[in-house]
C-alpha cells in the first residue's frame, strides 16, 4: 500500500490518466513520473544517510514509531500532561499540611486593565471556543 492507495485505486488512476492524456502524451508523462520517482528515492536515501551521519550511533536507538504523526492523539497527550503535573496533596494532620495552609498567599485580585490606556476587562469572543 502506497500512501493509503490500494492496487485497484492505482489501476483506476492509470486508466483515467490514459484516457485523459491520450496515447501520444502518455509515454512522455510515464517517463517523467519514473524520473521523479527515482529522484525522490535518491532524496530520501540522501536525507537518511545525512541524518544517520549527523546523529551518529544514536540513530539506531531512536524508536521512530513513537515519532509517527499518525500516532498523535490529542486527548491522550492532554490526559498525560494533566496527570503528570498533578500536585501531591499533603496528608491531613501532618506538619506539611499546616505549613501548606499558612504559606499559601491569597489569590491576586483581577486586573482591571489589560493594556496601558484601556479600561475594563480584556475582550472575550464567545464564538472563538
Amino acid at each position: 500500500m502506497i500512501f493509503g492507495l490500494t492496487i485497484e485505486k492505482l489501476l483506476l488512476i492509470g486508466v483515467v490518466a490514459a484516457f485523459i492524456l491520450g496515447p501520444e502524451r502518455l509515454p512522455r508523462y510515464a517517463e517523467s513520473l519514473a524520473a521523479l520517482t527515482k529522484r525522490a528515492r535518491e532524496w530520501v536515501s540522501t536525507a537518511r544517510t545525512r541524518v544517520r551521519d549527523e546523529m551518529g550511533e544514536d540513530f539506531d536507538d531512536v524508536d521512530w514509531r513513537t515519532l509517527d504523526p499518525r500516532q498523535y492523539d490529542p486527548r491522550r497527550i492532554i490526559r498525560e500532561a494533566l496527570l503528570d503535573d498533578a500536585p501531591v496533596a499533603p496528608r491531613a494532620g501532618g506538619a506539611a499540611a499546616a505549613s501548606a495552609t499558612v504559606a499559601s498567599p491569597p489569590p491576586a485580585a483581577p486586573r482591571e486593565t489589560y493594556r496601558a490606556g484601556f479600561d475594563g476587562p480584556p475582550p472575550y469572543d464567545t464564538e472563538a471556543t
